[in-house]
């Protein structure tokens, strides 16, 4: 069994981070899709990944409560 990168929970399922680079559990993961930036961190990863960038590393997670800097 392994643990979330965010919570650092044991769990056996995980998926990839949208905000991060960092492989997370299924909590970790229905709070980050309920994040008012979710929409915007998948079109920026999404946007580097059709640019070629598969080691994009995220737009970083802001907390539940915080915010991610837009340039």
């Amino acid at each position: 069994m392994t643990g979330c990168e965010r919570c650092k929970k044991p769990t056996s399922v995980m998926t990839g981070s949208y905000f991060s680079a960092e492989m997370i559990c299924t909590a970790c993961d229905e709070e980050e899709s309920a994040h008012p930036d979710y929409q915007y961190a998948r079109d920026v990863e999404e946007d580097a990944v059709r640019g070629g960038n598969y080691n994009f590393p995220g737009v970083g997670w802001p907390g539940k409560d915080g915010r991610v800097k837009r340039p």
